[in-house]
Order: structure tokens, then C-alpha cells, then sequence
């Protein structure tokens, strides 16, 4: 029986349309992506350093050993072949031995009679998991020192005691044995007429049996685990096991359940009924294997019988099995590699496509961990390599967002200048480059013109004449971003502003007669002012019209221009032209998409140059009713 003794960029797709900024500007904004670049390197170097710090460190601590454990746990049921060494027998003292002999304990001279059985088979070592360290009948104790006397090869087993609850946790320096303080030995009458070994068992913090203590110090001396005991009795050389090993562990190489050991009942066994060879040149066990008794949590079995376990451990021996581990430097390694794998990949490629590749990668360690361990008895830890990947992944996926945001963002910023920053953002949001070269669209165009701008720039000084001109096109573009306008250009003291492009704005006519109407209404206190100051009448003059036009990138591959062409182009253009100071005109096509919510009047027909047809015009005289 085993003794408890516990232990432990979107770089924004540039849309091309360099009309939408000046040259100017363009050499500002790669400006602004160098030095975003520089300082992107510098957080990711950082990020990355911070995060192979953190993952080294708890590393060192073993934040993630319980994890680490549990997949040892689950790679060594998968990997076991459930076939222990044939030499190994375990006779179990089961139910049916409990209703024969009555209650435990047994009376000691039938173990004596099970030696006798055993030795007489020719069994070639004989273990007991069962404690003798309380005397008994005196007779019975007497009767089984006799018959133990007989023979060199029968094991009784010991318990070390070992201080308070030893944990794997307690600090204990790498070429520190472990020490116990006492011996809790089988009582003297059969101890001197038996070999003898530790039957202490060795938990994880998880409560799991993994290793064992092949040897421990005692003040008797070097104490055998009773596996080490028995391979060493049978001509095992043991020493690949001990040396360079200064705390004696083996981790157990568990190849076999319950119920993949050869388990005959004590009672059968004093019944005399199996055949004399049955034991012969084996090693058998003796132990409790009745339900709830003697049980623990090992890797593959929740309630093993002790028994058992001591069976694997003699089975691994006999079989010269081992299970190592990657060395940690080798491990940090790992980890080193991976950082800088997934420090690469998560900005090269899409974060969709990063998470398959790291879901991809976590499959193949753990593969490659399940191959390892089942072929050479490897074990790697993969749970800190994975921590790894998953908090770099974390970590540059966060910088990234940073940086993406931070350049779409002064890009919008920047954007939001020329046209809408809802349209901005709708464009930023879609992934989508604006299409190359023209398409025909319908939009609404607006035209305006500065009425009085020339005498007002005859008493201006140059510099104050540049100060009007901002003050002007400053409310002109407010106004038309917020009815979700794009301007155009400038032109002198002109300006061509453009609706329902580059992306679709439904009602376009309605938005862009209410602009000009909100910039009429913003006139009056600029006319007032220059009229106070200067003595002379500023006023605007606005056309509107709405149809089918060309829209797209025109012009050469040096010199890029966004904006619209075509006869309704013009046509807006000659509207304006045919206002008066202070109104606005727009076509019948404008009108009658809009006479519902403004308020017109009608203002006649006018032919334009090269129109056949009078085009019919209708001046703006309020807002009925807002969309």
C-alpha cells in the first residue's frame, strides 16, 4: 500500500485620389507614417521583450504547472500501451478473499502459507503493500517470521516519515536528497527476516501520483522504493535510473490499468487449485484491492488500487523504460521562437487568419508532445510554449489596433477636411478602394460665387484679402460637411461642391439645396461685418442642379484630380451664373425631387448655350419640412 506523503494597417487601403488632398498634404501624411513607423517599431521590440520577460517568469515561478500536469496526465493515458511486463502478478486481497477469511486484518500465518504457496511456484520475488508494523497474535506473528526465515526474496514493506506534509513545493536545493526524520518499519520478529523498502507515494499538488521517490534518506540509512527493491533483486542494472538524479525521482511511465494486470485473489491463491507454475519466475504482488481501499488519483485511472501503481513502477524497470524532460533552457528557447513567429505573423497577416494559424500551431505542439512522449518518453512542456504564442499574439495584435486606429484616424482627420467624416468613416470602414477612372453616377452639384469679392479685394491688403477668402470657404465647408457634402475645389472666389459621391447619399438633391440654403443663412453675419468694416455689400450667388454626370479619378498618372464631368456639370455652372446677389436658383430635375420639403418660387426658363430646350429654374425661398 503506498503511504501518503504529499507533495506538489490597416495602413487604410490610400485610396488614390489624390484629388482629395493637396500635394502639400500628401507629403505631410507619408511624413506623419514614417514617424508613426519608427515609434511601431519601437513598441513592438518593447511589447515583445515585455512579453518574453513575463512568459520566462512565470515560467520560473510555475504559474502553469497544474496545467502542465494536467496534460501530462491526459498525454500519458493516451500514449500507454496496456501492456505491463508479463512477469508481473498481482494478488489482490478482493471481496471474495474478505467473505472467505472475515474481516481485516488476516491472521498472519496465512501469509505465511501464501509465501510457502509462492516460494514452492518458484516466484522469483515476493512483495507485500501491506503494512506489518503492529504486533498481532504472537503465535501468528511468530509462525509467519518462521516461515519468512525460509527464503531471501520476500519484501515487507516500510514507510518514511517524512516532515509535516512534504511538498514538490518545498524549496529544496537541486543536489539536496530528500531526508526523512523516521522509519515506520515492520515489527522487529518479521523485519529481520525480510528485505525491506519504502512503500511512500508521492503526490502533485493535484493530488495525482506521477513520480516516486526511487530512493530515500533515512537515519537507517538509503531506504529502496519497493519497485527499485524488486529490479534490483532480479539483476535490473538500476543505474541509468540514479545517477545525475540527486533527489531520486522517477517519473512513472504508466503502460497499464486496473484491469491489464494479471490479478489473481488471495483467496484462490490458499485454495491450492492453480497450477503449481503459475508463479514461477514471476514477481508478485500483494496488495488491497477491494473497492475503496488503498486507492489513489494516478494519470490514467481516478481510483487506482496502490497496488498498481507499485506494478507500473516494476513494470517500467523491468521494461527499462524512462520518461525525461526538455531541458528549460531549451524550453525558454522554444518560447523565444515562437514570440518572434507570431510577432511576424500578426503583422503580416489578417488576425482571422492568424488565429487559424495559432489554433493550427497548438494542435501540432500538442501532437508532436503526444508523439514524443509515446515514442522516446519525452515530455515537453507545451502549456508556457503555448502561453507564449497566445500572450503574443495578444500583445501584437493590441499594437497593431493601436497604430491601424491612430493612422485611420489622422486620416480621417485629414479627409474629413474635403469631404463628410461620416463618409470618411464609412469609407475607412469598408476596406474598399474608391474605383479607378470614371463612373456614371447621379449626383447634385452645387456652384456658388462670391458677389462684391473684386471691390472688396481692391481696399484689402493681399494677406487680409487670404483671411477673408478662409473665413469664407471655412463656413462653406462646415455647412457642407454637415449636410454630408463634398467639396470639390476652389476656385478663386468660387467654389463646386458634389453630393451622393464618393459613397451613396440618399435624398442627395434635398441635402444639397439645404446647403445652399444654410449658406445663405450663415451670409448674414459676414455681409453685416464687412459691410461695417469695409462699406461694402458681400453676398452669394448659388446654383444647383441634379442628374447623370461622369465621377471618378480624372486626369494624368502625375497630377490626379477627383471629381465630376458632364453636360449637368455645366449646367449647374450656368444656373449660378444666372443668380442674383443673395439667391438661389436650381433646375426643374433638382426641383422635383425636392418640392416637398423647400419652399420654392418659380423664376422662369432660361436657354443656356448649346441647350436646345429652355431649362425651367426655381429659386429657394425656405424649408418646409426637415428629412
Amino acid at each position: 500500500m503506498l503511504r501518503s506523503v504529499c507533495s506538489q494597417n490597416s495602413q487604410m487601403n490610400p485610396m488614390r485620389h489624390a484629388g482629395l488632398i493637396s500635394f502639400m498634404e500628401l507629403i505631410f501624411l507619408r511624413g506623419m507614417e514614417g514617424e508613426t513607423k519608427l515609434n511601431k517599431k519601437t513598441a513592438i521590440v518593447l511589447g515583445n521583450f515585455i512579453v518574453l520577460l513575463l512568459t520566462v517568469l512565470l515560467f520560473a515561478l510555475g504559474s502553469f504547472q497544474s496545467f502542465s500536469n494536467t496534460i501530462y496526465s491526459y498525454v500519458s493515458k493516451w500514449s500507454m500501451s496496456g501492456m505491463p511486463n508479463e512477469d508481473v502478478i498481482v494478488i489482490g486481497i478482493d471481496e471474495k478473499s474478505l467473505q472467505d477469511y472475515g474481516a481485516y486484518p488476516f491472521d498472519r500465518k496465512l501469509y505465511g502459507k501464501l509465501v510457502n504457496i509462492l516460494n514452492e511456484s518458484g516466484a522469483k520475488v515476493v512483495a507485500f503493500d501491506v503494512m506489518f508494523n503492529n504486533q498481532s497474535n504472537t503465535e501468528s506473528d511468530k509462525a509467519f517470521a518462521d516461515d519468512l526465515a525460509k527464503y531471501k526474496n520476500v519484501i515487507i514493506p516500510s514507510v518514511a516519515v517524512l516532515e509535516n506534509q512534504f511538498s514538490r513545493s518545498t524549496k529544496v536545493k537541486a543536489d539536496e536528497r530528500i531526508m526523512a526524520h523516521d522509519v515506520t518499519k515492520p515489527i522487529d520478529v518479521l523485519g529481520k527476516v525480510s528485505q525491506t523498502a519504502h512503500i511512500n507515494a508521492l503526490f502533485d499538488d493535484d493530488g495525482v501520483i506521477r513520480k516516486t521517490w526511487l530512493e530515500l534518506d533515512t537515519p537507517d540509512g538509503v531506504l529502496p522504493s519497493l519497485g527499485l527493491k524488486i529490479a534490483q533483486m532480479v539483476g535490473v542494472n538500476t543505474d541509468k535510473y540514479l545517477a545525475n538524479n540527486p533527489q531520486k525521482e522517477l517519473t512513472i511511465n504508466y503502460q497499464a490499468m486496473t484491469k491489464d494486470f494479471f490479478t489473481i485473489s488471495f483467496s484462490k491463491v490458499l485454495s491450492g487449485t492453480l497450477p503449481k507454475d503459475t508463479f514461477k519466475n514471476r514477481i508478485v504482488l500483494i496488495g488491497y484491492v477491494a473497492p475503496g481501499s488503498d486507492q489513489g488519483i494516478t494519470p490514467i485511472e481516478k481510483h487506482m488500487n496502490l497496488v498498481y501503481a507499485h506494478a507500473n513502477i516494476v513494470s517500467q524497470l523491468l521494461n527499462g523504460q524512462n520518461v525525461t524532460y526538455l531541458n528549460q533552457w531549451n524550453t525558454i528557447g522554444i518560447m523565444f521562437l515562437l514570440i518572434l513567429l507570431f510577432a511576424y505573423a500578426s503583422w503580416r497577416i489578417k488576425p482571422f487568419i492568424s488565429l487559424s494559424v495559432i489554433f493550427v500551431i497548438t494542435l501540432g505542439i500538442l501532437f508532436l508532445q503526444y508523439q514524443l512522449f509515446s515514442s522516446r518518453g519525452l515530455f515537453i512542456d507545451s502549456v508556457n510554449p503555448l502561453v507564449a504564442i497566445y500572450l503574443a499574439f495578444v500583445v501584437n495584435i493590441a499594437t497593431k489596433t493601436f497604430y491601424e486606429t491612430k493612422q485611420k484616424n489622422f486620416i480621417t482627420k485629414q479627409f474629413g477636411r474635403y469631404i463628410s467624416p461620416e463618409l470618411v468613416k464609412q469609407i475607412a470602414s469598408s476596406n474598399q478602394e474608391l474605383q479607378l477612372g470614371g463612373m456614371n453616377k447621379d449626383l447634385s452639384i452645387l456652384f456658388l460665387d462670391i458677389r462684391g469679392f473684386t471691390a472688396l479685394s481692391e481696399k484689402l491688403k493681399p494677406e487680409e484679402v487670404v483671411d477673408f477668402l478662409n473665413t469664407m470657404f471655412d463656413v462653406i465647408t462646415s455647412v457642407t460637411l454637415e449636410n454630408k457634402g463634398t467639396v470639390d475645389k476652389f476656385i478663386g472666389d468660387a467654389a463646386m461642391l458634389i453630393f451622393n459621391a464618393p459613397l451613396d447619399v440618399e435624398h442627395h438633391e434635398y441635402y444639397a439645396v439645404k446647403t445652399a440654403y444654410d449658406i445663405q443663412k450663415a451670409m448674414v453675419g459676414v455681409r453685416e461685418e464687412i459691410e461695417k468694416k469695409h462699406g461694402i455689400t458681400v453676398n452669394v450667388g448659388i446654383g444647383v442642379n441634379s442628374g447623370n454626370v461622369v465621377v471618378g479619378n480624372i486626369g494624368s498618372y502625375l497630377r490626379v484630380d477627383y471629381t465630376v464631368i458632364g453636360d449637368n456639370v455645366n449646367t449647374a455652372a450656368r444656373i449660378e451664373s444666372s443668380t442674383t446677389a443673395g439667391q438661389i436658383l436650381v433646375s426643374e430635375a433638382t426641383y422635383l425631387k425636392t418640392h416637398e420639403y423647400i419652399e420654392y418660387t418659380y423664376a422662369g426658363e432660361k436657354l443656356f448655350k448649346n441647350k436646345s430646350i429652355p431649362t425651367k429654374l426655381y429659386e429657394v425661398t425656405g424649408i418646409t419640412k426637415a428629412l
